[in-house]
């Protein structure tokens, strides 16, 4: 069998609609690494502070597991386990002050340690407590403290391991999920050289697998169950070339949001500014050419010190005169403010950012209602003092030609910008 897993998990690298393709390999996937371990943060400190409350909804846990929710296909449905079940009375850290507070516990734990054995105590920690509805689930966040030891969990990975590996891990048991864990990271093992150090990729083959995307290799090796398997697994370019309609719509989602950033970059360096464009979306291509073409390679030394520097080189588009920065601006076409407004606080709270041209959320017209809701929401109670503005794709296609030409600082974008 183990040949034939080689065989797929080289076709699963290839297929334009796997994991691997269009979530592993996606440049905002490690955007929202530190975003979702600071949220985490906060919601140890509510629990701590006794200011969590006893709801999911508007909760600063939502806000984090939503983020989660949206990073494409793996993780959708990642909020389902966390949300109030009245007749089953779960997860029960609602309503029990103590269990809530030995969740917090749990996360300040992992967020603290660095090391597997750390981690697998906390967790056999809260196992014992036997908190109602409070499962593996739970991994979904470990993984974005430690994507290099904890696997993400759900269903079809689950699925995708039992067929892979001929195991029988169940759903919903702690216990299970270390033993599946054990697995999983023999299975990465045997193939890094196809898989990663991040343990994301050998689930997300899993999920691909869970979901049935690709057959799982049979036992038998020879004969007639290895030539029917290889038929089938064939037929996946088939299945791939159906799903291409979905593919290109990430794709379109994906040149938008370039798009947008180039529209920043060209309008910034017209009115005299230097400017950075994210430093993983620099060789993205725009037109031919990659976005950070004319822009600055480096960050000066008073940002590269401050404890952000990570997340604020990860800002979309930062214009800057000298050593300090003019403008931030967040791209958010389809997904969650809550990554890039995290990236706006550790900049203007580490420089004079506030003092300067603003910081700015840039998404479609239509956002513009749903950003104002989020923003109301208690996890970003911080924000308000720091003026975010609201800048809609519209008003910056049809003006920034103007601008660009007849402009001079910031005034021209301050005026087609509002304040959220």
């Amino acid at each position: 069998m183990a040949d034939l897993l080689r065989v797929l998990i080289e076709r699963w690298r290839e297929d334009p609609g796997s994991t691997y393709r269009t979530w592993f390999l996606w440049e905002e996937r490690l955007k929202n690494f530190r975003s979702i371990r600071r949220g985490i943060d906060q919601v140890v400190q509510e629990i701590e502070a006794g200011t969590f409350g006893n709801v999911y909804k508007g909760s600063s846990l939502e806000t984090i597991v939503g983020s989660i929710a949206e990073q494409r296909q793996i993780f959708k449905g990642a909020d389902h386990a966390f949300l109030w079940k009245p007749k089953l009375r779960i997860p029960d850290i609602y309503e029990s002050p103590a269990n809530q507070r030995a969740f917090g516990r749990l996360l300040h734990h992992c967020a603290c340690c660095s090391t597997e054995r750390e981690i697998i105590a906390g967790i056999e920690a809260i196992d014992r407590l036997k908190i109602k509805g409070l499962g593996p689930a739970v991994a979904n966040l470990l993984y974005f403290l430690h994507p290099t030891l904890m696997p993400a969990f759900n269903t079809a990975i689950v699925n995708g391991f039992n067929a892979v590996t001929g195991s029988k891990v169940k759903l919903g048991r702690w216990g299970e999920y270390l033993a599946m864990r054990a697995g999983i990271l023999s299975l990465n093992r045997t193939y890094r050289d196809l898989l990663s150090n991040d343990l994301g990729a050998v689930v997300g083959f899993l999920f691909d697998v869970g979901t049935g995307r690709y057959a799982a290799p049979p036992v038998a090796t020879e004969g007639d169950a290895r030539e029917a398997w290889l038929t089938e697994l064939s037929k996946t370019r088939e299945t791939a070339k159906r799903l291409e309609g979905s593919m290109a719509a990430d794709r379109e989602g994906d040149r938008t949001h370039t798009e947008v950033q180039a529209w920043l970059r060209d309008l910034g360096l017209a009115l005299g500014y230097q400017v950075w464009v994210a430093a993983n979306d620099r060789g993205r291509l725009h037109a031919g050419a990659a976005l950070g073409i004319g822009c600055m390679e480096r960050l000066p030394a008073s940002l590269e010190s401050v404890a952000g520097a990570e997340s604020i080189r990860l800002i979309d588009i930062l214009w800057l005169d000298g050593a300090r920065v003019i403008a931030a601006f967040e791209v958010e076409h389809t997904t969650s403010i809550y990554s890039g407004i995290v990236r706006m606080l550790d900049l203007a709270l580490g420089s004079d950012l506030h003092a300067a041209g603003g910081l700015y959320l840039v998404a479609p017209d239509a956002r513009e209602g749903e950003v104002r809701t989020q923003l109301r929401r208690p996890a970003f109670s911080r924000v308000a003092d720091l003026q975010v503005r609201f800048l809609s794709y519209g008003d910056l296609e049809r003006n920034r030609d103007p601008i660009a030409r007849f402009g001079t600082g910031m005034k021209g974008v301050q005026a087609i910008s509002r304040v959220l």
